[in-house]
């Protein structure tokens, strides 16, 4: 059964942060060299099993209600000498190993990688969390702490890929953008294809992933507005599909020519630009295809991107784009169905443990539910799909450490569980994004 092969997978890839311990303990030669009652490995799946309620409640249900079962204190000392690097590797191993398990999921040519970021909240106190992420009062009585996530999902297999986690001041969607980029697998006999929104249109982020051999696909100011296609020279129609050539340079010296057919643009010093230097007499050449199409009777869209015409026409473009929303729904998922919103720790070290943790739960959670068969009754009305809720349910129980493999009947379970397909449905976006304040972790459901 997949199931079994996927709780399999899992532990194999926390059993993996044996072979190298030492870099992901905060001692080295010292922290969790010695067996005990709650091991490394128990450590890891517990977090990534952990629900919403109390640490306590948490642990009872971990270890099967034993009376042998560790205080609150225990777990979270033993937790307290794991880095998040080591749930990160985890992240990655198990990641890597599930895509090795299903090779007939990278026939595509091409792999759509939506990059988002969010901003989670949490509790704290200065002598645990320094002012680097401490955000303002906001509703709160004390104020609060915050962390960004910077987000890789691939919108086929419904998965994260990626993240860097940043703290609430210092976050960078742009630099977490070129380091993941930097850094991203490409499977063989598959392109790359990294969509984000206006929040994503730079030149240094474009050059990223050309240098990669990739492709990029995002949004942009409209023609008439200031910003990064404002100044070039556009068709009098309302759509058009162009593509142009920019010579970027980061010198106004004389001496610096760009080639007849290009349009210059000035890099300036306070604007990032990995491969070129301020001053440099230098130029760096991109090719953009800029193309401009109608979402709605009175709205029109701009996006810029740089795969084939051929394989990619204006139609395609808009298609792929659209696909994008897969990553915010995703975090809705992620936030308040896995429990990324409930947090069991004032350490900024250990809300990352967590964050490493759902969204390996998340990634097991989709990957259970893309090999379920669902049966189709043609009489119905509705198309239907799995309930996520409930498998993200019946996934945080099964793949405890101490469940036995075979005991649970995951995808039966699942299949059982559908809800009706509703496309037609929207319901309209909030203008002003509204503040969530963290949850005291003195309420938490029993």
């Amino acid at each position: 059964m997949f199931h079994q092969k996927l709780k399999q997978i899992l532990n194999d890839s926390i059993a993996t942060l044996h072979s190298d311990m030492d870099s992901f303990v905060v001692n080295p030669g010292k922290d969790l060299s010695r067996v005990k009652k709650i091991s490394a490995d128990s450590v890891v799946s517990f977090l990534i099993s952990q629900g919403a309620s109390s640490s306590k409640c948490e642990i009872l249900d971990f270890f099967q209600l034993s009376e042998d079962a560790p205080s609150a204190s225990a777990m979270t000392q033993r937790r307290s000498r794991l880095k998040p690097e080591a749930f990160e590797a985890v992240f990655h191993m198990f990641n890597s190993a599930v895509r090795e398990l299903d090779p007939s999921g990278n026939i595509s040519p091409y792999r759509y990688l939506a990059a988002d970021g969010s901003t989670i909240s949490f509790f704290s106190f200065p002598r645990y969390a320094s002012d680097e992420y401490f955000s303002t009062q906001g509703n709160t009585v004390r104020g609060w702490y915050g962390m960004h996530i910077n987000a890789f999902f691939d919108l086929k297999s419904k998965t994260y890929t990626d993240a860097v986690i940043q703290s609430f001041h210092e976050h960078d969607e742009f630099a977490a953008f070129c380091q993941i980029v930097d850094r991203h697998e490409v499977i063989a006999g598959t392109k790359n294809i990294y969509i984000g929104d206006r929040g994503y249109c730079s030149y240094n982020n474009m050059a990223h992933v050309i240098e990669t051999g990739q492709f990029f696909l995002f949004r942009t100011k409209d023609t008439d507005k200031k910003g990064l296609i404002g100044n070039f020279d556009f068709p009098d129609t309302d759509e058009f599909d162009i593509s142009v050539r920019v010579s970027l340079v980061r010198s106004n010296h004389r001496s610096v020519i760009v080639r007849d057919g290009t349009y210059r643009r000035f890099i300036g010093k306070s604007v990032s630009f990995d491969f070129l230097s301020y001053g440099s007499k230098d130029c760096y050449e991109l090719e953009l295809r800029i193309l401009r199409f109608p979402i709605s009777d009175t709205a029109f869209e701009c996006v810029v991107t740089n795969p084939p015409s051929d394989e990619f026409p204006a139609s395609r473009v808009k298609e792929t784009y659209n696909a994008r929303r897969g990553i915010e729904t995703s975090f809705r998922k992620l936030k308040y169905t896995i429990g990324l919103t409930s947090y069991h720790s004032y350490k900024p070290e250990h809300i990352k443990q967590e964050i490493w943790a759902k969204l390996i739960a998340y990634n097991a959670t989709e990957i259970l539910i893309n090999h379920c068969v669902i049966e189709t009754d043609c009489k119905k009305n509705y198309a239907y799909s799995v309930n996520f809720t409930v498998a993200a349910h019946l996934c945080r129980i099964y793949l405890r450490l101490l469940t036995e493999a075979d005991s649970i009947d995951v995808m039966a379970l699942i299949r059982k569980e559908l809800i009706p397909v509703r496309d037609n449905r929207q319901y309209p976006r909030p203008t002003v994004a509204h503040f969530r304040k963290p949850k005291y972790m003195i309420y938490r459901v029993a």
